[in-house]
């Protein structure tokens, strides 16, 4: 149960990190890095497509804090 809440943390903190700095388009030097390497695939959406995925993981990181998944 301890190894849940450790890394279904760690997910809400890294989808975290996507989302808010997706949403204010930071000029972070970590996300900067990652937001070019997602700009090849996805263009201008590529703040979208880190907002969407930085929520999922927050959600997949409650779910495995639960006990839901991750068993």
């Amino acid at each position: 149960m301890i190894v849940n809440i450790f890394w279904g943390s760690l997910m809400i903190a890294a989808g975290l990190f996507l989302l808010i700095c997706a949403s204010v388009k930071s000029e972070f030097v970590v996300y900067r890095i990652l937001a070019a390497r997602s700009k090849i695939i996805w263009g201008e959406k590529v703040y979208r497509f880190h907002q969407v995925s930085g929520g999922l993981i927050v959600i997949f990181g409650i779910l495995m804090i639960l006990g839901i998944i991750g068993k």
